[in-house]
């Protein structure tokens, strides 16, 4: 359609849960930073900080969070807040919520696969780190969420098509449960999911049952969203 002189075209509007591919090594090096991964997880479990706040609660200088949180923030994984939280020049940041996915293993380089793994080593081992220090809370039995811990261990046959529809399923399902903080019920607390899921080792039996858990709890294929 033609547009009249001085005119902006207008950017159609992103789909609200359209996915987001990180194949530039740059901005993988820039995630996989420990120290930026556990500011990352700070933001998401607890919400807003300043610069001060997180070093306080990770053992930080305020330079050093300052000059994370840049980097960071040049790449897309934190803003600043629209409404700061505190007073005078404070500069609160917040993570920035989206469906980021990583290149399949067949399309990385020698070079991302190791950044991969590096990144990969650290999300694990702090997300297991902070799943048993919720469990290990004092005072768990008088709280109403002492029971909120649902998991499963389990295996099911499929090809690789039905695998990879399987995972867009669960996004999917995650995705019906998301909604605005105004529509958020006051006595909702952020839940942290992870899903994992791969074939068995060349060699393994094909049948290996396993025992199940009470209920499935997830984990996307390194969704940084909520992040990540």
């Amino acid at each position: 359609m033609a547009q009249e002189p001085g005119a902006e075209e207008e950017t159609p509007p992103k789909a609200p849960h359209a996915s987001t591919e990180l194949s530039d090594l740059a901005t993988l090096k820039a995630l996989a930073h420990p120290r930026r991964q556990r500011m990352l997880q700070h933001l998401t479990v607890h919400g807003p900080a300043t610069s001060a706040t997180l070093a306080r609660a990770l053992g930080l200088n305020t330079g050093t969070t300052s000059y994370h949180l840049r980097e960071l923030a040049r790449y897309g994984f934190v803003e600043e807040q629209a409404e700061a939280n505190g007073h005078g020049r404070e500069r609160w940041w917040r993570a920035v919520p989206g469906d980021r996915r990583f290149p399949p293993r067949s399309r990385q380089s020698p070079e991302m696969r190791l950044v991969m793994d590096e990144l990969n080593h650290h999300v694990y081992a702090a997300d297991l780190e902070l799943f048993e220090q919720m469990q290990l809370q004092p005072g768990a039995g008088e709280d109403p969420w002492a029971d909120a811990f649902p998991y499963s261990r389990g295996s099911i046959r499929l090809t690789l098509p039905e695998l990879r529809a399987f995972f867009e399923e669960y996004i999917a399902l995650l995705n019906r449960y998301k909604r605005p903080e105004a529509d958020t019920p006051p006595d909702a607390r952020t839940v942290l999911t992870r899903f994992l899921a791969f074939p068995t080792p060349d060699g393994a039996p094909e049948s290996c049952p396993a025992p199940h858990g009470t209920d499935h709890d997830a984990h996307h294929n390194r969704k940084e969203s909520d992040p990540s």
